[in-house]
């Protein structure tokens, strides 16, 4: 995994201007602005109108896998930079070999890259993995994102240049300076920590769309053209398969989808929950590595035997289960804790992580976990996004959830905006701006007409998650690991598993009434019982009484040294919101944002307009 960044001037010839020493210091600052995500090997390259820069965290070929990387074929030559993983390199190495090609390395790098100068841009489409990337050729610039937007790319675009990175920090660095709109505190407040694909939430800072590639052009008059062009997109079709085909074709794609993601030239890890999602992931990779014992992590909070109270959302801790899981699978297994000053410390560096205000404590504490694994496993494969795609969460099974005409994670908008003025709360008009984005994002999925209403639902149900909730999750993952130095992959999120079960019926998805019955039905030959029928439960988080008032403390000390954030928060519904009790049971955002999760968000806030010099 690495970052990106780069620009494309739409004026100046790098080598032939003025300001070629501007320009390439400007790079060097982006470079360095991601440098967490790849901190083995960095380098810059500037051709043309064009600077590219590269920060490698080194998997595959560590001695071959430079970037950027430039090659040559057929009177072309193209340079590539590039952030991600090809998990179906071998197939496309073969397509190659009818070619006259002589690769010089083994890393995807370099056939991503001969793969474009051979079969252009409809070769995309084509690619299983995880990337985004840059490609520069003959003054024609080229941006790619994968099919479901596991890795990030985000870019700005003026009358004078176009600006891209792997995170907004990297546009930030050349020199765009960070503003806020309208649309960004509705964003914020309305819709965070999801965004709309597209909106990088900062004034004209835009969000490569998943399955997406642009191309920037620069005629003979120096006029530019951008043009996007969306080369995947997740359509519906009737699903012809009868229940004993689609459990045996949905285990063929999770098993090789595994083990295509274990590639890699150093060790591997799994994150290990005891759920069934992670447990699955686990004993998969376990089965797969011969002789090897795996390395897995799982993760709590200290005290959490004493403090943890079970609610709706949460009914179980998952010790006991991990403990069961891992003498399974016989894995070499560590037991990691956070504890509250770790969480509070971490709070801020996910924000300068994500350069925004994210999951509170939800994504501090990830963060801080990816940080302890990344000292040993620089590679971690994750249970992530199997709820959003076999119909896990509460909403898929709640009758008064599935039948919100909204977000069914975060309905309740007066949650939302309890802590802030009433003249800030009626200028954003946030309620018509959700009721917008939702109703765009429903409008965009196809329906059918052989499906009833409450196929249609859940179909309709199904899209909002893989759309909205599945990329938050997506994000912090990417943006927790990468700040660590590490490599999540994210198995579930193959394209194949998402065009394929998106569109089974719910009969099969919840098989006899068994939740996530496909995903069940692979387990049964890799997983106990107890792993295999546990309750869903979501990722742990703190119910220490300590922390929370920690929380309140730093919050109200917050409020009085912040001037911007006085300008938008209540003082007294704040100060009575924090001597209130905190219902655990109740979140604002999906099963894990709840009342101390709105302080810490608050905290966020503040710390972000400070950083960032931003007005609302």
């Amino acid at each position: 995994m690495c970052g990106i960044a780069g620009f494309y001037q739409l004026k100046h010839d790098v080598f032939k201007d003025y300001s070629f020493k501007l320009l390439r210091n400007k790079l060097i600052n982006m470079k360095n602005s991601i440098k967490h995500r790849g901190p083995n090997d960095d380098e810059i390259y500037m051709e043309g109108f064009c600077g590219l820069a590269h920060t490698r965290l080194s998997i595959r070929d560590i001695k071959g896998g430079h970037q950027p990387m430039t090659r040559r074929y057929n009177g072309k030559r193209a340079t590539i930079c590039y952030n991600g993983e090809l998990y179906n390199a071998s197939e496309l190495k073969y397509r190659l070999s009818s070619y006259d090609i002589d690769l010089r390395t083994t890393s995807d790098t370099e056939i991503i890259l001969y793969c474009y100068l051979v079969f252009g841009t409809k070769i995309f489409k084509d690619f299983n993995g995880i990337f985004a990337f840059a490609i520069y050729e003959n003054n024609h610039l080229i941006l790619a994102r994968d099919h479901v937007g596991v890795k990030p790319l985000y870019y700005y675009m003026d009358s004078k240049q176009f600006v891209f990175a792997s995170e907004p920090k990297g546009i930030f660095a050349y020199g765009i300076k960070p503003k806020l709109n309208h649309d960004s505190w509705c964003e914020i407040i309305g819709l965070g920590p999801a965004h709309t694909l597209g909106n990088g939430v900062f004034e004209s800072i835009k969000e490569l769309l998943p399955g997406h590639f642009i191309s920037i052009t620069i005629n003979d008059e120096r006029d530019v053209t951008l043009s996007d062009n969306c080369f995947w997109k997740l359509t519906s079709k009737v699903h012809q398969d009868d229940y004993a085909s689609t459990v045996e074709y949905t285990n063929y794609l999770i098993e090789d989808s595994i083990k295509r993601q274990m590639v890699s030239d150093i060790p591997i890890c799994t994150f290990l929950s005891g759920g069934l999602d992670s447990s699955l992931v686990s004993s998969i990779v376990s089965n797969n590595l011969k002789d090897k014992q795996l390395n897995t992590y799982s993760f709590d909070f200290v005290n959490n035997d004493i403090h943890f109270k079970a609610n709706s959302f949460q009914s179980t801790r998952d010790r006991p289960f991990v403990d069961i899981m891992t003498k399974y699978i016989n894995s070499n297994h560590k037991y990691l804790e956070c504890n509250n000053q770790n969480q509070i410390d971490c709070l801020f560096e996910a924000v300068d992580a994500r350069d925004m205000p994210c999951m509170a404590d939800v994504e501090s504490s990830m963060l801080y976990f990816c940080r302890l694994v990344s000292r040993e496993c620089k590679v971690t494969l994750t249970g992530e996004c199997a709820d959003e795609i076999f119909g896990g969460y509460p909403w898929f099974h709640r009758t008064e959830m599935l039948n919100q005409n909204t977000f069914p994670w975060s309905y309740d908008i007066d949650a939302r905006t309890y802590l802030l003025k009433k003249d800030f709360i009626d200028e954003l008009n946030i309620n018509d701006y959700v009721k917008n984005a939702y109703e765009d994002s429903v409008n965009e999925c196809e329906y059918l007409s052989e499906e009833n209403e409450t196929e249609t639902l859940r179909r309709k149900v199904t899209w909002l998650n893989i759309k909205w909730f599945m990329m938050t999750l997506l994000t912090r993952m990417d943006r927790c690991s990468m700040f660590s130095g590490l490599e999540a992959r994210v198995p579930f999120a193959d394209y194949r598993i998402l065009e394929y079960v998106f569109n089974v019926p719910w009969k099969y998805k919840c098989y006899n009434n068994q939740t996530k019955s496909l995903l069940v039905e692979c387990g049964k030959k890799y997983l106990p019982n107890e792993i295999l029928y546990r309750k869903k439960t979501p990722y742990p988080k703190t119910y220490d009484p300590d922390y929370e008032k920690l929380l309140g403390e730093m919050v109200l000390e917050e409020y009085r040294s912040n001037s911007s954030l006085q300008t938008i928060i209540d003082k007294e519904k704040l100060e009575n919101f924090v001597s209130s009790p905190k219902d655990y049971g109740k979140p604002w955002y999906g099963q894990l944002m709840a009342g101390p999760q709105m302080l810490a968000y608050v905290l966020q806030i503040g710390y972000w307009m400070k950083k960032y010099a931003l007005h609302p």
